[in-house]
């Protein structure tokens, strides 16, 4: 069959979109592919055609775990041997899948990249023909992008040990400095070919409002609830702070705004709970930190308001990106309080530790470890000095950022956590922690200078990006 006759057999579609059938040539022709394809685009389509039409397996490296199963799930619909493998399952579970990649039974494979550090995966995948890689949401691997994951890095080496085969690297957004930084990362023999769909979504109007305190606040959200009181369709308020949200929730139930709430603090059950609820009913309205997100593929999505100042041009696209995917008019509102910018700098300030802080926390670990396991991290916490009375985050960033670097495990569970190794040269390095601190602060300078922007806004993102733009 040829990718159209692929295309129709499996999805069920006539004609790709965009630059989809290109990119399919492209890799079918041997060749490797960065494609920049804003979200509701079909980049999944890119990889999942080409690698039907292989004889051997295609791996789907993505970190987003809340996707894999529906992924999965849906491609096992259609007919398509597919499955994952992740965190989320049991070890007979887990050993089943394995026996089944050696014997060949699986066509695609989605995986974490920390599964790369595990020695049976590797094992298992030497037992197979990959035929192509596709590295989903590739800006991860790029430490100038603004969701770096270290186990990402790993990509590249793995890349040469699977003897080099086809690969695809995808994501919505990226910088030409992370473009250059993703080929640099994955290094290959012969650089990708760049398929650019653009980012433009000309359905979705794009506006910043000045606002002067909570009242003011309030008021505008309201105004945007009133705006769309007839529409047909759903809306997402984002807030940086959770204390915020819950603040804002209590606001709005006062007004008789009906609505949901999401944010990290809420257990797995009542995620999922919010999450399918937001997803399988009209008129829903969510409030929202950023952990909401993932997955989050509704069509009608009619607004999407940024109640706070978000951190970066790339985190505000990404999630106005989530309005309007049914090509109808959706509206993108910033709520702009001066003031909000103290949050985000203190929240820079709690994700970029400098070396000292990582070095005291990995010897607490390694030195008082029945301590914490008795008393928790409050008791690590206070021998941190931490100031009392403030949110002081540092402790949770340097605890993520050495389980990602594979030098801890369990970071969140103080009764489990172990250390595994030694702390990595790049968490000592106090130069390169102080560039990725420039790069933040950087970002929300951008970030600032949209919202000062009288012009085209959709001009504006599109030289943040490096495009060019029909004005």
């Amino acid at each position: 069959m040829n990718a159209r006759q692929t295309l129709k057999q499996f999805f069920g579609y006539d004609s790709f979109r965009g630059k989809q059938e290109l990119v399919i040539d492209h890799i079918n022709s041997g060749g490797h592919a960065l494609v920049l394809m804003p979200t509701g685009m079909g980049k999944s389509v890119c990889y999942q055609v080409p690698g039907l039409m292989m004889d051997g397996l295609t791996l789907v490296i993505s970190p987003l775990i809340a996707l894999m199963k529906d992924q999965v799930d849906g491609l096992c619909d259609r007919g398509i041997d597919a499955c994952y493998i992740n965190s989320s399952l049991g070890k007979a579970e887990r050993e089943k899948r394995y026996k089944g990649i050696s014997g060949g039974k699986y066509k695609l494979l989605y995986v974490t990249p920390e599964r790369f550090r595990k020695a049976a995966f590797l094992e298992v995948m030497g037992k197979r023909e990959i035929s192509l890689v596709a590295v989903d949401e590739a800006h991860c691997i790029s430490d100038w992008g603004h969701d770096f994951r270290p186990d990402y890095t790993r990509v590249g080496e793995f890349i040469k040990q699977l003897g080099k085969p086809r690969v695809i690297a995808l994501t919505a957004t990226a910088t030409p400095a992370v473009q250059k930084d993703i080929v640099k990362q994955l290094g290959l023999d012969d650089e990708p070919k760049l398929f650019h769909e653009g980012i433009d979504r000309p359905n979705l109007s794009l506006h910043v409002e000045d606002v002067w305190g909570e009242d003011d606040k309030l008021k505008h959200l309201l105004d945007v609830f009133k705006r769309h009181k007839n529409d047909s369709g759903s809306g997402i308020v984002y807030f940086t702070l959770i204390k915020t949200l819950e603040r804002f929730s209590e606001l709005l139930r006062q007004n008789d705004v009906e609505h949901l709430c999401y944010h990290g603090q809420l257990d797995k059950r009542n995620r999922k709970r919010v999450q399918d609820e937001f997803m399988g009913e009209a008129d829903k309205l969510v409030l929202a930190t950023n952990a909401f997100g993932m997955g989050i593929d509704k069509a009608d999505i009619r607004f999407v308001v940024h109640a706070d100042v978000p951190g970066s041009m790339e985190s505000y696209y990404q999630e106005i990106g989530r309005a309007g995917r049914d090509g109808k008019d959706s509206e993108c509102v910033l709520l702009y309080d001066q003031n909000d910018l103290m949050t985000q700098m203190e929240f820079m300030g709690w994700s970029n530790p400098d070396a000292m802080m990582y070095e005291r926390v990995y010897h607490h670990l390694e030195e008082d470890m029945e301590q914490i396991r008795a008393f928790g991290y409050e008791w690590l916490r206070e021998k941190l000095h931490a100031k009392k009375g403030k949110h002081d985050h540092r402790l949770v960033t340097a605890l993520s950022m050495m389980d990602r670097h594979g030098a801890i495990a369990n970071p969140d569970d103080s009764d489990r956590v172990e250390v595994l190794g030694p702390l990595p040269e790049v968490l000592r390095d106090d130069e390169k922690l102080g560039a990725k601190l420039r790069r933040d602060q950087e970002k929300l300078y951008a970030l600032v200078q949209y919202v000062k922007h009288e012009g085209d806004r959709m001009g504006f993102v599109h030289d943040y990006f490096g495009l060019p733009y029909r004005r």
